[in-house]
């Protein structure tokens, strides 16, 4: 699977931006996410977990981006996610694109970090 650019692009818009708490370890967390997402072997999507940097990236199709960044601090970490518009300001994300996974990044942030809190608190 290729790997995704660490660096956002530079026209690329955050369309979305979450954060949450986790009272565990930064490391399983970082695990746990990067498991989560990783697209697994022949897959089409850019897909990067540095775990030197905390930080997850997923980029696929013309436009989608995610990072994932687990921040330490002294009763756990912080979780922070952006979803990003990769093409740009110049390209609108069609009305499927975006009702699909823009419209549902709120609920599956939260589903996300539920069940980490579930399988790591």
């Amino acid at each position: 699977m290729p790997e995704a650019p660490r660096d956002r692009p530079l026209q690329a818009v955050v369309l979305h931006e979450f954060q949450a708490h986790i009272r565990a370890r930064p490391k399983p967390i970082f695990d746990a996410i990067a498991s989560r997402l990783d697209p697994g072997v022949g897959a089409t999507s850019f897909f990067t977990a540095d775990p030197s940097a905390w930080l997850v990236i997923v980029q696929g199709g013309w436009w989608y981006r995610a990072e994932y960044r687990v921040i330490p601090d002294d009763t756990g970490a912080r979780v922070e996610y952006a979803l990003v518009n990769a093409s740009g300001t110049g390209r609108r994300i069609g009305r499927r694109a975006r009702l699909r996974i823009v419209d549902a990044a709120p609920k599956e942030f939260d589903r996300l970090i539920a069940a980490l809190r579930t399988e790591l608190e």
